[in-house]
């Protein structure tokens, strides 16, 4: 009986979907009466639609990084609070500027990193090419340091005194064969050829007083020469008698 009653059902419902089917397939029938309209554009079209509303490519305001957006916040607490208006170009400018200065410090930091000279070494030529004394031409061992110094003293010229006694320890090592010699070396050459560690560190001791009290200007009195001095003697007598 359920059998029955479902294949009635199914012949119900197969039945409607035909009917659906060839109720729906209408054919469709080609309008020749109506007549074709063809529309054309405006020739003043472009112009119509010209101006800021319809340029979409173009961005109110302009995008700032970090450092705009400081300076601006800058100027404008000074404009708050002072009444300063400093004009937009100026802003500008110092962007440029603080570009520049960052630059430099890169260049700096990065030529110090590969070279391994200190801050003193980098910006000038290196210490034996710039002394008054043609090393160029003329070899260390020729010079009469000795005397050279003595009138430096005699002039209380104690920062000229400073550097005769590097040039004599120069002199003195190389004559000894602790290091060879030459008017474009940098300190740093010389330290890599010193091989004996108590020898190296003297001779670092030494080059750091050059550097600060010749290369940094620094005027010191009779006292602080005979301190120093005695460092300069030291290596010498290691470096002539071993």
């Amino acid at each position: 009986m359920i059998k029955l009653a479902a294949s009635i059902y199914c012949f119900f419902v197969l039945f409607s979907g035909l009917a659906q089917v060839e109720k729906d397939s209408v054919p469709l029938t080609q309008d020749t009466n109506s007549k074709l309209l063809l529309r054309t554009l405006d020739e003043n079209l472009t112009q119509k639609y010209q101006g800021k509303e319809f340029e979409y490519d173009i961005r109110d305001g302009e995008s700032q990084n970090f450092l705009a957006r400081f300076l601006n916040w800058v100027m404008n607490g000074l404009r708050d609070v002072f009444g300063i208006d400093i004009p937009p170009g100026i802003t500008k400018i110092l962007e440029y500027l603080i570009y520049g200065l960052m630059a430099a410090l890169a260049i700096y930091l990065l030529i110090r990193f590969l070279t391994g000279e200190n801050a003193s070494a980098i910006f000038r030529k290196k210490e034996a090419a710039t002394i008054n004394l043609n090393l160029a031409e003329e070899h260390i061992e020729s010079l009469d340091l000795d005397a050279m110094i003595s009138d430096a003293i005699e002039q209380r010229n104690y920062r000229l005194a400073i550097r005769y006694q590097y040039l004599k320890v120069l002199k003195t090592l190389s004559q000894h064969r602790i290091i060879e010699w030459h008017y474009e070396k940098t300190n740093q050459d010389y330290e890599k050829e010193i091989t004996a560690p108590k020898m190296r560190q003297l001779f670092k001791d030494v080059s750091y007083l050059y550097d600060h009290i010749w290369y940094g200007e620094q005027e010191i009195d009779d006292l602080k020469y005979q301190a120093a001095e005695i460092k300069f003697v030291n290596i010498n007598n290691i470096g002539t008698h071993g």
